[in-house]
């Protein structure tokens, strides 16, 4: 059986931007291992999965691995998906609904003049905040001094609304634009609460980079394959999802423009949505535009 691969850079209008992904469609009969085998090949920061619900009134089962290991959810894998699938269905969907271990996570089609440009989706679960950390440690883990680190508004903590990450505000775009992953200082700190992934984030945005509210970047300290990841759809709805909580509106939709990837030469557009009421997180979206890039087909031997 011939299996179909189509690989999309994710939240970005461009090619050779954003963050890149592998879908392979018809993943039904793989083993987790020659999923994982996969995934290690493209080497890619991860590769999806498409197989058929378990549920029917699903639309798919999704898995997502990394170079490394399976994850329960992702954000740029959901987007990416959703795109591929949207644009080679005979009849297009407004919204698909995916079944993956951290629960059920819709997604919404994005159109523009009748054709599908990307995808935004809503986080699985509800915003959690879990262990927070000092300046000192969470700067050491990139590579910078503590006065790096921005307190007043939040300390470094990890969030998660489907897979957790250490949030830290930066003083400064510069200070972003320093940071390099500690491998060494990492290992004293993590993993914990789950998360081995350091989010920075800046609201030092200059003027060239508007109208982005924030620049962020997304590092795996202790990762053996990718270090730095150029768009983190998770990542960035739990540090949006973070940001509301912490806003002292009761009632409303905040909304966030955030830069990723310009660091490393793959810049990336994630908007966010973060629904509040009676002063509480009640839903998380991230979403943002999809270019195709390649397809292909592969054959495993005993993978019938």
């Amino acid at each position: 059986m011939q299996r179909r691969y189509i690989t999309v850079d994710v939240f970005t209008d461009r090619p050779f931007g954003g963050n890149p992904l592998a879908v392979v469609l018809d993943a039904g009969g793989l083993s987790t291992a020659q999923m994982q085998a996969i995934a290690t090949e493209f080497n890619y920061s991860e590769t999806s999965f498409v197989l058929p619900p378990r549920d029917a009134a699903h639309d798919a089962q999704v898995r997502i691995f990394t170079v490394r290991s399976e994850v329960p959810f992702a954000g740029h894998p959901n987007v990416g998906t959703a795109f591929v699938l949207a644009t080679q269905a005979a009849k297009m969907s407004a919204r698909l609904l995916f079944e993956e271990k951290a629960g059920l996570v819709p997604v919404e089609i994005l159109k523009q003049g009748g054709e599908v440009i990307g995808a935004e989706l809503t986080a699985p679960q509800p915003l959690r905040r879990l262990s927070q950390m000092s300046a000192e440690q969470a700067a050491a883990c990139v590579s910078l001094s503590p006065a790096d680190v921005r307190i007043d508004r939040h300390p470094p903590q990890i969030v998660s609304v489907g897979l957790p990450f250490l949030v830290v505000e930066l003083a400064t775009r510069e200070a972003l634009r320093r940071a390099r992953p500690d491998p060494a200082a990492s290992a004293h700190v993590f993993p914990r609460d789950e998360s081995d992934a350091v989010y920075l984030y800046t609201s030092d945005v200059p003027l060239q980079e508007k109208p982005n509210d924030l620049q962020a970047r997304m590092f795996h300290p202790g990762a053996s394959g990718v270090s730095e990841d150029p768009a983190t759809g998770s990542a960035t709805a739990a540090a949006a999802a973070l940001l509301a909580d912490l806003d002292g509106t009761q009632n409303a939709e905040l909304s966030l423009r955030i830069g990723q990837g310009v660091d490393m030469g793959r810049p990336s557009l994630l908007l966010t949505r973060v629904r509040k009421e009676n002063a509480a997180v009640m839903a998380s979206h991230v979403g943002g535009r999809c270019v195709q890039m390649m397809e292909g087909t592969f054959r495993l031997a005993g993978a019938e």
